[in-house]
């Protein structure tokens, strides 16, 4: 007779209080030839569920999406589920960024994000000294 269910001490019982939406969206970001690149999985989801949103030198990724497929889950009973969905976002600040020439692809569940930055001398006034 079992009281303890099975596999209780070899699951981890603090995952789903550990992880936050935001660890789900693994990225990479750095710098060449005077662009940002950041890499980003984002597995399960569609380009169609993703948005990309660039305001006041920040740069938004939100991938949205509200269930598995549409199919109603009602006659299914589930033993154990970790597939699920929703809202998750991550923001990044990137100085200077070029908010009218960013390019995005998304291609085997990795989003790959280009962002020129803008000419250091853009924003720059000197002042002269009397």
């Amino acid at each position: 007779m079992d009281l303890i269910p099975r596999g209780f001490f070899t699951n981890d019982l603090f995952d789903d209080f550990s992880l936050t939406r935001e660890n789900n969206m693994k990225c990479d970001i750095y710098e060449k030839d005077g662009n940002y690149h950041i890499e980003m999985d984002i597995p399960g989801f569609s380009k169609e569920d993703i948005k990309v949103e660039a305001k006041n030198d920040y740069l938004t990724i939100i991938a949205e999406k509200t269930s598995e497929n549409n199919n109603d889950d009602s006659d299914r009973n589930y033993v154990h589920r970790e597939r699920t969905y929703g809202k998750y976002q991550r923001s990044f600040y990137l100085n200077g960024l070029d908010k009218e020439n960013i390019g995005a692809e998304f291609n085997g569940g990795v989003l790959k994000i280009t962002v020129p930055k803008k000419d250091d001398n853009d924003d720059r006034k000197y002042i002269e000294i009397r």
